[in-house]
């Protein structure tokens, strides 16, 4: 049977706008970022959008932003939905990172993670969720940009890669899993909120 999960990108943050690297180091959501989880939550109202269950990073962006799009639901906080560890650049601005073609494992030698270790560690706490949670069919997941579209593109083709790449924020990638496989699928990319 296929399990469907909707992962969802966390609102702008202090970080984001000073061009810092922010993985497991954290920083406040914005204004910005706050509107535009109000303006996402508008999103799931008129849609009538609703899940079994509910997940966020441990991180403070991705439970503020879960918070404000579903105040009334009760979530679980996982550190297996993180963001990918940048190691020694944590939280220095991004133009210290050289521009370099290939940086599937660039962060490893720095204490961080590789995109291969990121993305199984995304797989694995999914299908985790759902071993531990029988009888859930739709879940949603609030995480990080980097996460969400390296998990993406190690489950998908060139063509879907090219369709679904870029993950802004409240954007929302929805996967399916496979109950009996563990296999995940990139299905499409959700904007929730639409900027000028």
């Amino acid at each position: 049977m296929l399990k469907d999960i909707y992962m969802i990108r966390h609102g702008e943050t202090l970080f984001n706008i000073q061009g810092r690297t922010q993985g497991w180091c954290d920083s406040p959501l914005t204004i910005q970022g706050i509107q535009q989880a109000k303006e996402s939550k508008k999103f799931f109202e008129n849609n009538k959008l609703t899940f079994d269950a509910y997940f966020s990073s441990t991180s403070e962006r991705a439970c503020d932003t879960i918070e404000l799009l579903f105040p009334d639901i009760t979530y679980k906080r996982l550190k297996g939905l993180k963001e990918q560890n940048f190691g020694a650049f944590e939280g220095h601005p991004q133009y210290l990172e050289p521009p370099i073609p290939n940086r599937s494992t660039f962060f490893v030698p720095y204490g961080g993670e590789s995109w291969q270790e990121l993305s199984e560690r995304l797989k694995n706490t999914l299908v985790r969720i759902f071993e531990e949670n029988i009888g859930l069919q739709k879940i949603l997941c609030c995480s990080h940009g980097a996460g969400i579209s390296t998990l993406m593109k190690s489950v998908s083709t060139a063509e879907q890669i090219e369709r679904l790449h870029g993950i802004r924020n409240l954007d929302m990638m929805h996967f399916t899993l496979d109950d009996t496989s563990k296999e995940l699928n990139a299905i499409e990319k959700i904007q929730t909120i639409f900027e000028n």
